[in-house]
């Protein structure tokens, strides 16, 4: 069976794709972000889809690319911030590799903007980013296997620290 070398989970602003990109590289693979996965699916960008068929159809686009990925993507493989409110997603990440982006509020505002292209962080970004953290935070504990903070770090240094934790 296939599967990930690493699934990357964490808040938006955590840095996901960028040091999944780098870590990728490092390692000799390719990479591969479950957000990507629907907007080719759908045909269409996240915020239009949310747009135009809601947030529940979204999560049903996202569970079932989450799905897909961790059956047939041997690279590393990014999750979107959302994807662990899932109880089927968490469930399916047992037995993989699952590393936490750990990111505080003033980081995460830095690194997203306030709210370009994030649905969720639309009205009042910065109080929803917080809530989205404080709401998620737990669920990226449960599923993770190793928690690697990224605040005040480079995305550089970030995808070495993941590297070294993947080595046998």
């Amino acid at each position: 069976m296939t599967r990930p070398v690493c699934v990357l989970v964490g808040a938006p602003g955590s840095g996901k794709s960028t040091v999944g990109e780098l870590l990728a590289d490092a390692l000799g693979v390719t990479f591969r972000d479950t957000d990507v996965d629907i907007e080719r699916l759908a045909g269409k960008p996240i915020p239009e889809i949310f747009v135009d068929e809601g947030e529940e159809h979204f999560r049903t686009l996202e569970r079932a690319a989450v799905a897909a990925a961790l059956a047939s993507h041997a690279g590393v493989l990014a999750l979107g911030g959302g994807a662990i409110l899932a109880e089927e997603n968490r469930g399916a990440l047992i037995g993989h590799t699952v590393v936490h982006l750990s990111v505080e509020l003033p980081d995460a505002v830095k690194r997203v903007g306030l709210g370009a292209g994030r649905p969720l962080l639309a009205i009042n970004p910065r109080a929803t980013l917080k809530h989205l953290m404080e709401q998620r935070r737990p669920l990226y504990a449960e599923v993770a296997t190793a928690t690697v903070l990224t605040d005040g770090r480079t995305p550089e240094e970030i995808a070495a620290e993941i590297g070294a934790l993947l080595k046998p």
